[in-house]
């Protein structure tokens, strides 16, 4: 599916139940696409936890290119696309995710996508080498809605603290983009999203 935005157009995968018990919309990284087996880890969960999950491919990267631009239009696109989403899959809970620049996108426009909470893979703390450019304040701009991270523990990006995010989850030795530890993406995201689906 495609949704129109102000950035161009973004390509959608949604997986839908009949009746779902919540949505959740997520994304990918900078250079990356929404076939990432941690992405798609989280989508068989929330699939199986009776969610419908939308895999967003944004703009930015259906044009081709591998850097998202500007902040504020890859949020505004964003906006845009949820509440496109949102009226197809409507009067259930909002959940967004994405890995990392995703996960970024995810925790800025959580107030104002009217979320209930956010996934964040593979969150870029900060730049590679930089820790004094830290993204912290992006993690904690969702405010009362519970963010959840999981991060590898060797990430070059880093890694947030504890009291950054309501459950921060290492995967020993694991780099920015996981070669394994799937099994505990599923095990942290499915007691979380469990909660929606009653």
């Amino acid at each position: 599916m495609r949704i129109e935005t102000s950035a161009g157009p973004a390509e959608i995968e949604l997986d839908r139940p009949r009746t779902p018990t919540f949505l959740l919309v997520i994304t990918h990284g900078s250079g990356g696409g929404v076939e990432a087996k941690d992405i798609l880890t989280v989508r068989d969960v929330a699939v199986e936890l009776g969610g419908a999950v939308a895999r967003v491919v944004q703009p930015y990267r259906v044009a081709g290119r591998r850097a998202p631009g500007s902040a504020v239009k890859q949020d505004e696109a964003w906006l845009e696309i949820v509440a496109a989403l949102r009226r197809r899959v409507k009067k259930v809970p909002l959940i967004q995710g994405g890995r990392s620049n995703g996960a970024r996108v995810a925790c800025r426009t959580a107030i104002a996508a009217g979320a209930r909470g956010v996934i964040a893979l593979s969150f870029p703390l900060h730049p590679p080498g930089k820790p004094e450019k830290s993204r912290r304040a992006e993690l904690l701009e969702p405010g009362d809605i519970e963010v959840v991270v999981i991060n590898g523990g060797s990430d070059p990006f880093g890694v947030p603290d504890a009291a950054d995010a309501a459950e921060v989850r290492v995967i020993p030795g694991q780099p920015h983009s996981f070669r394994t530890g799937f099994d505990v993406i599923a095990e942290t995201v499915t007691p979380w999203l469990a909660r929606w689906s009653e």
